[in-house]
């Protein structure tokens, strides 16, 4: 098998300004290793010829291909095709076939095409060039000093259309061999990443194929596991063994694979087990709710919620009795027990769950911001455990720090 460098540069001033997301090369990236090659290097480049020539040349030392996303369209700040003409000198021509389909389109929705719009069909001379189905701009690849030049149209869908036409059967040609890179992510919740790093440490250590790499997330913490084979069934296989090796050392954490949220997992566990859930929510303000209910057929288990932000709806809507109010306050842990056992009651429901506390930026009743008190009301059992946590950040990071708190204790409730 051929060993390649590649490199993936995306061309826009929009990128730099964080106006948009590079969601192209994280995309291409996955694609390539899939197909076995692994991506050495992301660069992104503003509209601007100078800096893009300067980008080109440096790639075009240091990578055996290079695949260029955006610039192709018909504006003056369209500039990749001029560029990479500046860098290899060679020479542009017009493509008849895009010339055609560009002029399609404008008779189609009856509309004049401004002379700009030629610019979309030019290609370079000997290259090889794959028609856009879903826009105007077609792609090519282009051979020059030994790399291999892909130039992509930066809008997503047309990108991976030819991506997977031409693109990928062209690079995997290219390598001489079919073999891919499989990863996966084993997801976890209540642990940090040093503990679980610590925890697996001579897994770490010994690990070949495949590879283990804890990861910080926003949500708890992630571990990837990459394998490389000749087949899918061989890498899933290489996979399975060092996730069961993991999960025998920090399972009780574990919680899904991939893009399984937490969320997700409660809602197919409320299911399974026929429950039903309520939220009373005071400083999360309807969160909770609001990313169960946003998950399709939620409505099997979610009974709804109550936001009782302000303390007269938590004693007349929520029913909270204004003695326990008077007495411990609205950050409390009697307040969140009795919010959980009234929104189950209120709302027929097997669970209630009910978050109340201090968002800041200020004290409240004495308590620092970032104090939440978080109850759950499990089946009517008349034990209804409080944990008190105090989280840190802004309001909206207290919050939803909150949020996923909730969820993590329902979960293992379930579990």
């Amino acid at each position: 098998m051929t060993t390649i460098s590649t490199e993936i540069i995306a061309v826009g001033t929009e990128l730099l300004l964080g106006q948009i997301a590079d969601t192209n090369a994280q995309w291409i990236s996955k694609k390539l290793a899939s197909i076995g090659i692994n991506v050495h290097h992301h660069a992104v480049v503003g509209d601007n010829r100078h800096r893009v020539e300067e980008q080109f040349r440096v790639s075009n030392k240091r990578s055996d291909v290079i695949i260029v996303t955006g610039g192709l369209g018909p504006t003056e700040d369209d500039l990749t095709r001029e560029a990479f003409q500046q860098v290899s000198g060679k020479e542009l021509t017009e493509h008849e076939p895009s010339m055609e389909m560009i002029k399609s389109y404008y008779d189609k929705k009856g509309m004049k095409m401004t002379p700009n719009n030629r610019k979309q069909a030019r290609v370079f001379v000997e290259s090889d060039v794959f028609e856009n189905h879903t826009g105007m701009a077609p792609g090519m690849i282009v051979p020059f000093e030994n790399t291999t030049w892909i130039f992509l149209p930066g809008v997503p869908n047309e990108m991976k259309r030819m991506m997977t036409d031409h693109v990928l059967p062209h690079l995997q040609r290219l390598t001489g061999e079919d073999r891919i890179i499989k990863s996966v992510m084993l997801r976890f919740i209540g642990i940090g990443e040093s503990r679980i790093e610590h925890d697996i440490q001579d897994l770490i250590d010994q690990q070949e194929n495949p590879t283990i790499a804890p990861l910080a997330q926003s949500e708890g913490v992630a571990i990837r596991l990459t394998a490389k084979a000749e087949t899918d069934d061989a890498a899933l296989t290489l996979i399975e063994q060092s996730k069961r090796a993991i999960l025998n050392r920090v399972g009780d954490h574990y919680f899904g694979m991939d893009e399984q949220s937490l969320e997700e997992q409660v809602l197919e566990r409320l299911k399974e087990q026929g429950k039903t859930v309520a939220a009373a929510e005071s400083l999360t303000g309807g969160m909770f709710t609001d990313r169960l209910i946003a998950i399709p057929g939620a409505s099997d288990a979610c009974r709804g919620g109550i936001v009782c932000y302000d303390t007269t709806v938590k004693e007349h809507v929520l029913g909270v009795e204004s003695r326990l109010l008077n007495e411990h306050g609205t950050v409390s842990e009697e307040c969140a027990r009795a919010m959980a056992d009234n929104v189950s009651s209120r709302l027929d429901a097997d669970i209630g769950i009910s978050f109340t506390g201090v968002a800041g930026p200020d004290r409240s009743e004495g308590h620092p911001a970032g104090t939440v008190f978080i109850a759950l009301s499990a089946d009517r059992s008349g034990k209804i455990p409080v944990e008190k946590h105090v989280f840190y950040g802004d309001r909206n990071a207290i919050r939803e720090q909150a949020v996923l708190k909730g969820y993590e204790l329902l979960y293992h409730l379930l579990k």
